[in-house]
């Protein structure tokens, strides 16, 4: 079983950031949406690119290279030329308030 992998402190990602974390030699990136965690792999799946270093619109991560809008809730492709979701992983937040991720696909 995948171990719980420590972002930052909740109040350490702002509403609409990021931070990237490594989980397990996959790269991560995990979102504020109003106080809501949400972790999406950061690739597009278009072409491979990393998600991060995009900009959040509404509750959406723009990549950076083409323009294709994955769902940060979902990971959903909203937009070409993405067509595939990304893969999104499990968040939690501790009672001290810090924010951790997994990637049970291999559990």
């Amino acid at each position: 079983m995948t171990d719980w992998v420590d972002v930052a402190h909740r109040d350490e990602i702002a509403h609409k950031e990021y931070r990237v974390v490594d989980v397990d030699d996959v790269e991560v990136v995990v979102f504020n949406l109003d106080g809501e965690f949400y972790a999406l792999e950061d690739v597009c799946t278009h072409d491979g690119a990393e998600l991060s270093g995009g900009h959040v619109e509404d509750e959406c991560i723009v990549c950076p290279r083409h323009g294709a809008k994955f769902s940060i809730r979902s990971g959903e492709a909203l937009t070409p030329p993405a067509y595939e979701a990304t893969e999104t992983f499990p968040v939690r937040v501790t009672e001290d308030g810090t924010v951790q991720v997994r990637d049970p696909r291999w559990d």
